[in-house]
């Protein structure tokens, strides 16, 4: 397969090289911002490095089969093969490569023991586990955390659960290594043989254990419920499949989380203030533990083979094109991650990174994987606080897709032990989280600095940090969600102030944006108002600690365009105050017109006429300036349909409704809309349906009954489902949808999304018919 023409930086893509090796996403920048999707002739596969694109694939593994997954990308010499067939080495299709209906059958009938209530179980073995190995080494002042920690325990717990002997450790450290290169790896032709001859006897040695399994398959372990499922269920586990998972199960059970927590601790101690944070308020673990994945995870990248002719952001790909999908850039991508590059253990959307795949072959093991995170980072930060790193060059085992350290050097003063004088932090100090982090783990509380009435009814707050940590830099049209006191109520207000201009770095292709000190809200008195509004305007002053998240965008900029035109309705403005700022700014041309009632209601008025002067356009009802929306998209719509002007607006909804019928032979994305408000009310049962939710993965059905959403129903039924707004307007409940009509009731999914149907706000959205799938 080839594919012309072929990019310089395409063509010298090296994944085996330093570079990626040392950092995936910063190596792959380029092709984030100029060439997304690349075909790479030295690999013979295509390249894939940004978020939206990577999840696309993830969803669809009809079209983008897994079936390579564990394909060798360096094809091995005909004598490492004999090497191979002397084990009689015969790797079956395992969870992580099959194809559907087979995948999800095994996987249900597998799954029970990842369920959170089993995994609990498994807390107190792998807490004191870790405090026996850091123990050993407390008092030395230097550790390789790789060698005496990381690698060992990881295994163990893997052992445990998988109910394998707890023998061959070293030997095993060997073989899962070699499985790792022997795959994902480009060994020399003289190293081939003996990585064959490692994996080999990896093959027999996890035959043989389960060979022993069969004779106590009523033992405790993940493969002994495969065998006694084997019983039940003969053609759906077989004989093959036990074996091939049992050699799987213990690289992926222990390898990833293994390079994983090396990965946090050094990513951690390289920022030292974030590190500082977290000795200082371990509630922040969890989520700390989802930013070290998105930041530096352990998987750097997976595969995909395509089924048949198909798009993926636009770039055609041919029926049999195999895929890499760079999920480490993925993470890092700003189309997705405000400030992606800044280490954030407050984010609120850390847990939406790539690192555990996304879809039906997410990973089974993840939430094992953080709970022996947590416990590693909650151990370090109590005993070593004073940890920091030592002198040293990082290397890695070069492979495409799993990436850890081989070393991690540590050094302390162990005359500065907390226990030698606080036996206290011996005693675990949070509680951990099985899953993915709830809201309070990911907040971010700030300091109302400044409150200004900046029209009538309209304040206008200036937010800062309250612990003193940076802000993420954020683009305009992004948003955050401040939590109304006790009320229960969480709403979303638009970053109205103009984020710091990018500043360009010598040798970096791309511009860094320096970190702001402050946000800018301004809020509306609505008397309409179900507490949000109301709240802000009663009860906030100078000086409170508000409990925020955020930042996120839904209302990008397009990362290019020749024109802009701005249109604001009322408190509609907050956005596009930052947008047409940012265009005055990058001198793209814009027009920018402003709907208001009255003059003394318009926020900003002044210094919008002042910075903006006759491209702005004010349009006041009382003083008989009424907008004709439909005229001015006319006069602008030869511009529009041809893709040369772009269209951002934010107001009340007869606005959007007016500028979208006005637009409706415009292509899609070249009017796009915020919504302040949503118009969904309290439930009416008289006017909806009772449906069945069947939980794919699970094997589960729920039903919803008429007077609950999606989201409760879950909730209720232990799913933890992310959610702030409940409105349908930020976009952190979506679930995957694998079959069935959507109801689509929320303002994020543009009308393509709608159209896809493969996802869904739980929150609000529910099924048109009697059933829908989720791929929960």
């Amino acid at each position: 397969m080839s594919a012309c023409p072929v990019s310089p930086e395409a063509a010298d893509f090296d994944p085996f090289g330093d570079g990626y090796q040392q950092d995936p996403p910063g190596y792959v920048a380029w092709s984030r911002e100029r060439e997304p999707i690349f075909y790479s002739p030295k690999l013979d596969y295509w390249v894939v490095t940004r978020y939206d694109d990577i999840k696309a694939i993830f969803r669809d593994n009809i079209t983008f089969s897994p079936a390579v997954a564990l394909e060798k990308i360096t094809p091995t010499s005909e004598e490492a093969n004999q090497v191979l067939a002397s084990y009689d080495y015969g790797m079956a299709r395992t969870l992580v490569n099959e194809d559907e209906p087979a995948h999800m059958e095994r996987r249900r009938a597998l799954m029970e023991p990842f369920a959170p209530e089993h995994l609990a179980e498994h807390e107190p073995a792998v807490r004191a586990l870790v405090r026996e190995y850091v123990d050993r080494f407390i008092d030395d002042g230097r550790a390789d955390l790789v060698n005496q920690m990381f690698w060992e325990i990881p295994l163990t717990v893997a052992m445990e659960f998988l109910g394998v002997p707890d023998d061959d450790r070293p030997k095993l450290r060997e073989y899962s290594v070699a499985h790792t290169v022997n795959t994902w790896g480009r060994p020399e032709p003289e190293e081939q043989v003996a990585v064959a001859h490692a994996v080999g006897n990896f093959w027999q040695y996890a035959g043989g254990v389960l060979e022993r399994m069969r004779e106590n398959p009523d033992e405790h372990g993940w493969m002994q419920y495969g065998i006694r499922k084997q019983r039940e269920l003969p053609e759906v586990v077989t004989d093959s499949y036990l074996h091939s998972m049992m050699m799987a199960g213990l690289v992926a059970a222990h390898e990833t989380t293994a390079n994983g927590i090396a990965n946090a601790v050094k990513l951690l101690l390289e920022n030292r203030h974030v590190w500082d944070q977290i000795c200082a308020d371990p509630s922040l673990i969890p989520n700390a533990v989802e930013e070290c994945l998105r930041h530096n995870g352990s998987q750097a990248a997976w595969r995909r083979i395509a089924t048949k002719d198909t798009v993926v952001g636009g770039v055609a790909i041919p029926e049999g094109a195999r895929i890499l999908m760079v999920s480490a850039s993925g993470n890092h991508d700003p189309r997705h991650f405000e400030d992606p590059d800044l280490v954030d253990v407050r984010r609120d959307d850390a847990a939406d990174h790539l690192t555990f795949g996304y879809g039906a072959h997410q990973c089974l093991g993840k939430n094992l994987a953080r709970m022996e995170m947590q416990i590693f980072l909650e151990e370090l930060t109590g005993r070593l606080p004073h940890m920091r790193l030592a002198e040293q060059e990082f290397t890695y085992v070069p492979n495409t897709s799993f990436r850890g350290p081989e070393h991690l050097w540590v050094e302390w003063d162990p005359a500065l032990n907390p226990e030698r004088t606080d036996p206290s932090v011996l005693t675990p100090r949070v509680q951990v989280n099985i899953g993915e982090p709830a809201p309070v783990h990911r907040s971010r509380p700030m300091r109302v600095e400044r409150i200004v009435e900046t029209a009538a009814g309209v304040r206008h707050l200036t937010l800062a940090s309250a612990d003193g940590t940076e802000l993420p830099a954020f683009t305009p049209g992004a948003h955050i969600d401040i939590e109304c006191g006790d009320t229960g109520i969480v709403r979303q207000y638009s970053l109205c102030g103009l984020p710091p201009a990018p500043v360009q770095a010598e040798g970096c292709p791309v511009p860094h944006t320096p970190r702001p000190e402050t946000y800018e809200i301004a809020v509306l008195r609505d008397e309409d108002s179900r507490g949000g509004s109301a709240w802000v305007h009663d009860h906030v002053r100078e000086g409170d600690v508000l409990t925020v998240w955020g930042p996120r965008n839904h209302f990008r900029l397009p990362d290019r365009t020749e024109r802009y035109l701005f249109v604001a309705g009322g408190i509609g403005i907050t956005p596009i105050r930052a947008m047409a700022a940012q265009a005055a700014r990058e001198g793209v041309p814009y027009e920018l017109h402003y709907l208001g009632r009255e003059r003394t209601s318009m926020a900003f008025l002044d210094e919008l006429a002042e910075q903006h002067g006759d491209r702005l356009v004010v349009h006041c009802a009382g003083e008989g300036t009424r907008a004709d929306l439909r005229a001015l998209l006319a006069a602008h719509a030869e511009d529009g349909r041809s893709g040369r002007l772009h269209v951002y607006a934010c107001g009340p909804q007869r606005m959007i409704d007016d500028l979208t019928a006005a637009s409706d032979d415009w292509p899609e994305g070249a009017v796009v809309f915020e919504h302040f408000s949503s118009q969904l009310g309290e439930l009416d049962p008289e006017q909806e349906h009772e449906f069945t939710v069947h939980l794919e993965d699970s094997a589960v059905d729920l039903v919803v009954p008429r007077d609950r959403t999606v989201l409760q129903t879950l909730r209720e039924a232990g799913w933890e489902i992310p959610s702030n707004c409940q409105e349908g307007l930020c976009g952190t409940c979506e679930v995957p949808v694998l079959d069935g009509a959507v109801d689509h009731r929320d303002v994020v999914l543009t009308a393509a999304e709608r159209r896809a149907g493969d996802r869904m706000m739980s929150c609000c959205s529910r099924a048109v018919g009697d059933r829908i799938v989720l791929g929960l």
